[in-house]
């Protein structure tokens, strides 16, 4: 009997429906040159579960994401786990049935050190005639995601159980085809690696060159004697005024010697602008707009300002106040370790609010280029070293005010520091076109994998 065979009319086998979802009935017949089967007779679900419990035992835990796959994730002691944890193999796959519409889907490789991974991730392993690398790079493709998509079942939730994964038709082509079809994938990646490498090193490059230039030391002792404390051998003295944390890290490595330079003055930020200093926006009407600067609308790679949104002069009570031209500073973990910060301009009427997590410094030193401030809170020896003096509870903490109050700076001439932000702004350009690059290869490289697996 022909079952599809009228225009308006639908019809599927009985046998064959595994959700009761309209969305599962329709567009899910995809054509590719190879033969189309149903995966759930080329994989076997691994869903056994371990005591991992000893007290005195640490395991290794794995986690899944949508940009790496599997990675370890952190190592935990026995008697801090209360449930069983399912065991991963290498070659075997692993994916979070609540994320996987969005890529969190992972393979344990030959790199990865830990074995135990959550219960609420489906774990499978694939047999002989199917290769994990090609199934995963099949997850990946957009054609497979309209599948999986359609596939998920719950409404706030969308979720894809095992039971409803191995209902699912996939391209098989053959082992030789599919070692190709991952050959050639794998030469697009490298190439694409190859440029990612070469960016994060001239970024490393970088960091030295803006160290050189100021003449500070990357081996310099962070301990030594400053001008608020006096060292006798084993003895250090620190003013009761300079403490904000009471921690040796805090104490002992002042930041007022991680940037000293030995070619030019050296200033604490307070001594050189302003920090949170009153913002008003008294030459506007209340219904005048400014603009409106969440936290993600500021880059974590380049110190960017992104899209933001404007608002009315009258909804920016309660928000940090700022203007064209300040620097914003992100103080809250984990934003200030990824570097986010920007020089603000092009705010609507001049002005704007954000995120009460963020930091201004305003600048009216005429001998003070601001955007050179921004590079050295950037600096990774300056972000790092700032850790150092959190304050506050788990998952909120804060850098204090006080650290960039005293936060000491080389201040050479100011035409000094415009060609260091002009070199490095522009070796930056060069960095992001071959992020750019890389990127583009590895999207291009999975989109003719697609090409060639679906028609």
């Amino acid at each position: 009997m022909e079952l599809n065979r009228y225009k308006y009319l639908k019809t599927i086998r009985y046998k064959n429906i595994s959700t009761w979802d309209i969305k599962s009935f329709f567009d899910r017949i995809f054509d590719s040159k190879y033969p189309i089967v149903s995966l759930g007779d080329y994989i076997t679900e691994e869903n056994k579960k371990y005591d991992i419990s000893i007290p005195n035992e640490k395991y290794g835990i794995l986690g899944v994401d949508n940009k790496i796959g599997i990675f370890d994730a952190y190592m935990e002691d026995g008697k801090n786990i209360n449930q069983k944890y399912k065991k991963m193999e290498t070659g075997w796959i692993a994916y979070n049935p609540y994320r996987v519409n969005v890529g969190s889907i992972g393979i344990k490789k030959n790199e990865h050190k830990y074995y135990y991974i959550s219960p609420a991730y489906v774990v499978f392993s694939c047999k002989p005639q199917i290769l994990n690398e090609y199934l995963f790079l099949l997850f990946k493709t957009s054609e497979f995601n309209k599948i999986v998509r359609k596939s998920t079942t719950g409404t706030v939730r969308q979720t894809l159980s095992y039971s409803v994964l191995k209902t699912l038709q996939i391209p098989l082509p053959s082992i030789e085809e599919q070692k190709r079809l991952i050959e050639e994938y794998g030469r697009k990646i490298e190439q694409s690696d190859k440029l990612a490498k070469e960016a994060s090193d001239n970024e490393e490059k970088l960091e030295k060159y803006i160290l050189e230039e100021l003449g500070i030391s990357r081996n310099k002792s962070f301990t030594e004697c400053s001008e608020n404390a006096t060292d006798f051998l084993f003895l250090k003295f620190v003013r009761y005024k300079n403490i904000d944390k009471w921690s040796y890290d805090a104490i002992v490595d002042n930041n007022q010697k991680i940037l000293k330079s030995d070619y030019f003055e050296n200033r604490s930020l307070k001594t050189l602008l302003y920090i949170n200093p009153n913002t008003s926006f008294s030459d506007l009407d209340d219904n005048d707009e400014i603009s409106f600067v969440p936290m993600e609308s500021v880059s974590d790679k380049y110190g960017e300002l992104k899209e933001y949104k404007t608002c009315k002069k009258s909804s920016s009570k309660g928000y940090t106040k700022f203007k064209n031209g300040d620097l914003i500073w992100a103080k809250i973990t984990p934003c200030m370790q990824n570097g986010k910060s920007t020089v603000v301009g092009s705010l609507s009427n001049g002005y704007g609010c954000g995120s009460t997590e963020f930091y201004v410094l305003r600048n009216e030193n005429e001998n003070l280029n601001i955007d050179y401030v921004h590079l050295l809170l950037r600096l990774p020896i300056v972000l790092k070293d700032a850790m150092k003096h959190f304050t506050g509870s788990a998952g909120q903490k804060r850098v204090p005010k006080t650290y960039l109050e005293n936060l000491s700076i080389p201040y050479p001439p100011l035409y000094v520091q415009n060609n260091i932000v002009r070199s490095v702004k522009k070796q930056m350009e060069q960095i992001k076109q071959m992020r750019y690059e890389s990127e583009k290869i590895k999207q291009e490289a999975l989109v003719n994998f697609e090409k060639q697996i679906f028609e």
